[in-house]
Order: structure tokens, then C-alpha cells, then sequence
């Protein structure tokens, strides 16, 4: 059975993530509000800004190459767009990089590594 490939970080595929949370938000100018009858004026600059929350369960290999990711300024990621149903590519970078030893094994331990992907 093959699996949906949900993230791609510089065309290197990523293991299979235990989860996937996509988000797709609107960035509103300052200009927005509400009027003085009432009604909510929105200006929105910008839809669709993609954040995706993800964890994995990987090993010490993925560890290694998932922390050297976090430190990049930006990160060319294909990324499973629930809309399409298909990979989409842009720009992102991490924030809320979080690694936690899930078990000890013979070799550097099992670890669960949760992030959160930006859109510029």
C-alpha cells in the first residue's frame, strides 16, 4: 500500500508524519474593523497563508537532518494541499521546533520531533 507523501523539504522526502494539521488564514491590513454602524469591514492583503503543524517519530538520522532544517531562514517545501489533494510547493520556515526522546534503544533512541511550517 503506498502512502500520500505530505512533505518535501528542498525535493528530499520527509518520513511519514504521525500528524498533519494545515491551517490556511488570511493576513487583514490594519485598515479593517468595525464601522461605526456596525458592520465588519475586512482588507484582507493576502489569503490562503499556509502554517502547518507536524510531528514525526523518527530516528537519530532524521533527528540530525530535521534540526539542521529548523536552523535554516527558508526552506523550498512541497507540501500536501488539502484543496488540490496534490503537492504544492512555496517557501516556509520553522518556528516551535520541539524534540522529545520517546524511547531508548540500542542506537541514539527513538524521538518524537514537532514543528510548526510558516509561509512567507
Amino acid at each position: 500500500m503506498a502512502y500520500i507523501q505530505y512533505l518535501k523539504f528542498d525535493n528530499t522526502a520527509l518520513p511519514l508524519p504521525d500528524s498533519y494539521d494545515l491551517d490556511l488564514s488570511d493576513v487583514e491590513a490594519d485598515s479593517g474593523g468595525e464601522t461605526e454602524a456596525g458592520i465588519t469591514q475586512r482588507d484582507v492583503v493576502r489569503s490562503g497563508v499556509v502554517t502547518i503543524g507536524v510531528s514525526f517519530s523518527v530516528s537519530p538520522t532524521w533527528l540530525k537532518r530535521l534540526t539542521a532544517y529548523s536552523k535554516q531562514a527558508k526552506i523550498a517545501v512541497q507540501y500536501f494541499d488539502t484543496e488540490e489533494l496534490a503537492l504544492k510547493e512555496t517557501e516556509m520556515y520553522i518556528t516551535s521546533y520541539k524534540a522529545k526522546l520517546y524511547r531508548d534503544t540500542s542506537y541514539k533512541g527513538l524521538w518524537t520531533v514537532s514543528f510548526t511550517l510558516n509561509e512567507f
